[in-house]
């Protein structure tokens, strides 16, 4: 643990709050390594989530440094996960998070986004327990916000949840206990930890179904994939599922925002492509969903959740060039589009962690000052040197003053077993989960936020 509290020494020095002063709602109040205030400001207690980290949670006063454990630890390899022994914390989430600048805001105040991505929460057939650990477990970094799969296509029902199914060309949305109620209670448990969440309602990859079931479905086997950003039928299918997830929420301050796919590109799992795909295609469709999104909930952002290319067709490099169908900067000037996002993993793109890494967080951040819109960094990783990398790249973001980040992905050990580890998967007890509490800390500190 040594090495990874050097590393932190990389990132802005954190103020410190003397014994003096209390610590504010969600702050951290204890922890290995932790050398800041203890006592929660009237209102809260001060609670024990895993040995890195205690938090003040609203529940009864507290006007000492106590420690109230509501949790106890169990090891299965992977690291140290928090499991409940108690009923879900009821933390206070209400209003909806708005954009100034380039900052998200909630009541006219800064609201720091860092957090986790958990695509599988809701997708697992997990029961409360386990999405209550899960939840606790990233609340505990001190995150805010959680990225998630608001989908799953199926043409037939396996048990597994999912939120629509197909018979030949007809969809159903998948209203019941296995569906958009299964969502519901993600929604609940993730306020009860103080989460906020951002959901992806379609998938340019198979994975969870996605965009291939629609033009699949409908057109035929095999039809180009980016028929999905043109083909009236389907974009008018695509409409209805989006219509119906979205209207279940309109007034559920639970939601951060909404995302219109996730890694949209001309290209998917498959080779079926038309051959006009261009970046006009989806930033056309971009602007039409996202107005279309407008329409039914005002209430809520909206994103696109693409990777964050940019269109330089000279450029040598090919996430810069715009060949994928994303125009980062182009999108950004969409009137319904609240914020950007962009993603990072130089490993799968062929680049090396750095200096591409901090180039590629340097060049967003900068298109996030030209566009005045937040900008987050909403997936990333590497599966090597990982707390070196992040470091780096976290100290990145806290200079240039991107908006925020959240990593892809959060782990934790339940009752059967890990959650999906893709190789990147943070675990509580890792050496990332300690890097990342402090970095969410940092985060909040340079904003501003509680």
């Amino acid at each position: 643990m040594a090495r990874v509290f050097g590393l932190l020494a990389l990132l802005p020095v954190i103020a410190k709050l003397t014994t003096a002063q209390s610590v504010p709602e969600y702050g951290q109040c204890g922890g290995i390594g932790f050398t800041g205030g203890t006592t929660c400001a009237a209102g809260n207690t001060c609670v024990l989530l895993n040995p890195y980290y205690s938090q003040c949670l609203p529940g009864a006063s507290s006007a000492s440094s106590s420690v109230s454990s509501v949790s106890a630890t169990s090891t299965t390899g992977t690291g140290t996960s928090t499991t409940s022994t108690s009923s879900s914390p009821t933390a206070t989430v209400s209003g909806f998070v708005k954009t100034s600048g380039t900052q998200f805001v909630l009541d006219n105040k800064p609201f720091t986004v860092v957090g986790a991505n958990s695509y599988w929460v809701g997708l697992m057939n997990y029961d409360t327990t386990d999405m209550n650990t899960a939840f606790s477990d990233i609340a505990a970094t001190g995150a805010t916000t959680v990225r998630t799969w608001g989908f799953n296509e199926v043409t037939t029902p396996d048990g597994v949840a999912y939120y629509q199914s197909w018979s030949g060309s007809t969809p159903t949305v998948n209203t019941g206990a296995n569906g958009l109620e299964n969502f519901d209670t993600v929604v609940s448990i993730a306020k009860a930890h103080g989460l906020r969440l951002i959901v992806t309602l379609t998938n340019n990859w198979s994975d969870y179904g996605g965009m291939d079931v629609y033009v699949n479905q409908l057109l035929g086997q095999g039809s180009p994939h980016d028929y999905f950003y043109t083909n009236a039928t389907v974009i008018a299918a695509y409409k209805n599922y989006v219509k119906t997830f979205v209207s279940r929420y309109v007034n559920e301050p639970g939601i951060l925002g909404w995302e219109l796919a996730n890694e949209p590109r001309c290209l998917g799992s498959t080779s079926a492509t038309s051959g006009t795909c261009t970046v006009s295609t989806i930033s056309t469709w971009a602007a039409e969903l996202s107005a279309f999104i407008k329409s039914i909930d005002s209430n809520h952002l909206v994103a696109i959740g693409d990777e964050g290319f940019f269109n330089d067709p000279g450029n040598p490099v090919y996430v810069y060039q715009g060949s994928a169908g994303i125009d980062f900067a182009a999108n950004l000037n969409i009137s319904t589009l609240d914020f950007g996002t962009f993603h990072l993993y130089p490993d799968s793109w062929g680049e090396s962690d750095n200096p591409f890494g901090t180039q590629w967080i340097e060049d967003h951040a900068t298109s996030m000052l030209a566009s005045n819109k937040p900008v987050i960094m909403e997936e990333f990783g590497t599966t090597s040197n990982q707390s070196d990398v992040y470091a780096t790249w976290y100290s990145t973001i806290l200079s240039t003053g991107l908006t925020g980040d959240l990593i892809w992905q959060a782990g934790s050990d339940l009752t059967n077993g890990p959650t999906p580890n893709d190789g990147y998967a943070v675990y509580p007890g890792s050496d990332v989960y300690v890097l990342d509490t402090q970095h969410a800390a940092a985060l909040k500190a340079r904003d501003g936020s509680a």
